[in-house]
């Protein structure tokens, strides 16, 4: 609790020489004087170490600077229809002196010079007041902040989920509720930019005053208010092309039971779902479930906290919200650590470093209820691609649900295993995958798992003749490696563990590499074979060659005339392989190879070997 002050003693002064501080520029109250006659012919003394500090308050983004500056631009346009004297005097801050403002370095500076000046200090600081009202100051106070209700307030209605105000344009609202709601125009008359920056001036002295209201984030043209249970976000030039104001609420507060849950996920919840994400486009209701899951557990004896930029979950009095502390979710997660709640609820788990702090939690022991913007469910499986390691998903996930227009959708459980993909079928190609299936019929829809050097999600389907997800898959991993070679490079998985790569006969022999090399290599990362063909595989004439051995290879010789050229090799009208006859007029093929032992067999049987250049 704060402490209560009394106010100072209402004492009239002369005004004909006024100081102001910080606070009351502000605030507005100097201007609003200047407006209402009250200082005609007075003398204005602003210190350069006020207008200092507001510099350095714009420097680092905080709206306050820019509306101290603005009230101090006002007075001088004013000050010449009013017969006003405007004057700077002083020096400007140091940089100890802002460090040290507040200790109350730049107040104590401030009262110097009114008391050398001989004029009445102005402030909206009751701090400031005391101090110089005991040590003989003349000085006027304006309370900092008198509630009244905010223009924002005329625009909601109780089906109003959010505000869209923009300079320039005629004021929007969504009103409805999550899953169906409209668009509709508030008024026809278009928001000014003087409207725009009176709104915005109101929710800052409404979010520096008001109970449960604080400004969550500031930066230069952008910043986050919670006003009670309203976020605010407020963007101005250079961030954004104008001034534009939206306001998002909740209007449904929702229980879990208040959802369609079958009894067998309501058994889950209870008693094995420990990693927990909600998943949906955005507005679908996500927050809300979560906030109602936080309830539920709540409800059960658990101990429930809470991780939110904005904190703006609707959630009881003993559920503590956490923002991120100095700016990190890192640093708040070390605090929960030993705080070891049985439950945390992660709202909005977006960058890559939120994603990293959820599974630490959950390696931890920490239940996680993670909410993620996603289109599809299994998107909110593919977000922590890349940014875990696959084999800790199941770990920290176990439970995915998906909500749309504020209904639950879909449920995924996920589950780790070791066996070959589903459409392979070569018992060396077994590895660790993710197996997500459907939670309320157990039925297999997605495999996880590493193929070549990518991590990759396959839908899983039922046969029905059509190609599966991973003779997909092959292929256009396959087209996707030897597109450089050509670009009309054709593919056709013809069995699970056999695909035929067709390509222009100029291009076969770098595809196979010396020695067959560079499509075996390809073979063992992608874990199926590969032939090469040619598109047109009777390019080319006839010509005659001899057939020898030498050690472990078997020799083509075609003769140095044909040095260079292209050869198709094919056994019995058959298609075989195409290489480039060298140097020496010879082609070798290693006997321990694929096509090595098919000429061999064709030798052996007396199998007709023709080739065409």
């Amino acid at each position: 609790m704060r402490r209560k002050l009394n106010k100072p003693k209402e004492i009239e002064h002369s005004l004909s020489k006024v100081v102001p501080d910080t606070s009351a520029l502000i605030a507005g109250n100097v201007t609003r004087m200047v407006q209402e006659g009250k200082l005609d012919g007075s003398e204005i003394i602003i210190p350069k170490i006020v207008m200092g500090e507001l510099q350095a308050q714009a420097a680092r983004g905080k709206e306050s600077g820019f509306l101290g500056l603005e009230e101090i631009k006002k007075i001088r346009e004013l000050s010449e229809s009013k017969k006003i004297i405007l004057k700077l005097i002083g020096e400007l801050p140091s940089y100890d002196d802002i460090m040290l403002a507040k200790s109350g370095r730049i107040d104590a500076l401030i009262q110097d010079i009114a008391r050398k000046e001989k004029g009445v200090l102005i402030t909206s600081d009751l701090p400031q007041a005391l101090v110089a009202e005991a040590e003989g100051i003349p000085v006027k106070y304006f309370e900092s902040y008198k509630k009244v209700k905010i223009r924002i307030e005329d625009f909601l209605t109780p089906d109003t989920m959010s505000l869209h105000l923009k300079e320039g344009v005629v004021p929007l609202a969504k009103r409805g509720k999550p899953g169906a709601f409209k668009l509709t125009e508030i008024r026809k008359e278009l928001l000014t930019g003087e409207e725009m920056e009176a709104i915005s001036k109101e929710i800052f002295e409404a979010a520096r005053h008001e109970e449960n209201s604080f400004i969550e984030y500031g930066e230069v043209g952008a910043s986050v208010i919670q006003l009670g249970n309203l976020r605010v976000a407020i963007a101005r030039p250079p961030f954004a092309d104008g001034v534009e104001i939206t306001v998002v609420r909740p209007i449904i507060k929702l229980k879990l039971e208040d959802y369609t849950l079958s009894d067998k996920l309501k058994n889950r919840l209870e008693e094995r779902a420990e990693g927990i994400i909600i998943a949906g486009p955005p507005g679908s209701g996500k927050s809300t479930l979560a906030a109602g899951m936080a309830e539920f557990y709540a409800g059960k004896g658990k101990i429930v906290k809470t991780m939110e930029s904005p904190r703006d979950l609707q959630v009881p009095a003993g559920i503590t919200q956490y923002a991120p502390l100095d700016g990190s979710f890192a640093k708040t997660a070390d605090i929960l650590l030993l705080v070891r709640p049985d439950y945390t609820v992660f709202d909005e788990v977006r960058k890559t470093r939120d994603f990293e702090v959820f599974a630490d939690m959950r390696m931890a022991g920490i239940g996680m209820i993670g909410v993620v913007h996603a289109s599809d469910p299994v998107d909110a499986v593919q977000r922590f691609l890349g940014r875990v390691d696959l084999g800790i998903i199941p770990h920290i996930l176990d439970t995915i649900i998906f909500v749309k227009a504020g209904e639950v959708k879909k449920v995924y459980s996920l589950e780790l295993v070791v066996r070959t993909p589903t459409g392979m079928t070569e018992d060396d190609l077994a590895r660790p995958l993710v197996e997500v299936k459907d939670f309320e019929t157990n039925k297999l829809e997605y495999e996880i798992y590493s193929y070549g050097d990518q991590k990759v999600v396959v839908p899983v389907q039922a046969s029905s003749g059509k190609q599966t997800g991973a003779k997909k898959l092959a292929a256009e991993k396959i087209r996707e490696e030897l597109r450089k070679f050509d670009r009309d490079i054709q593919v056709e998985v013809v069995s699970d563990n056999k695909a035929i790569v067709r390509v222009r006969n100029d291009v076969i022999p770098r595809i196979i590499g010396k020695e067959g090399s560079t499509v075996k290599e390809l073979e063992e990362r992608l874990g199926i074979g590969i032939d090469v063909e040619p598109v047109a595989r009777s390019l080319g004439k006839t010509v005659s060659f001899d057939i020898g051995e030498t050690g472990a290879y078997f020799v083509l010789n075609f003769g140095k005339k044909l040095h260079g050229k292209n050869a198709n090799i094919h056994i019995e009208g058959e298609y075989l392989f195409t290489a480039t006859v060298g140097r020496a007029g010879e082609i070798k093929v290693n006997k321990n190879s694929d096509i090595g032992k098919a000429l061999l067999r064709a030798v052996t049987s007396d199998r007709r070997v023709e080739a065409f250049v």
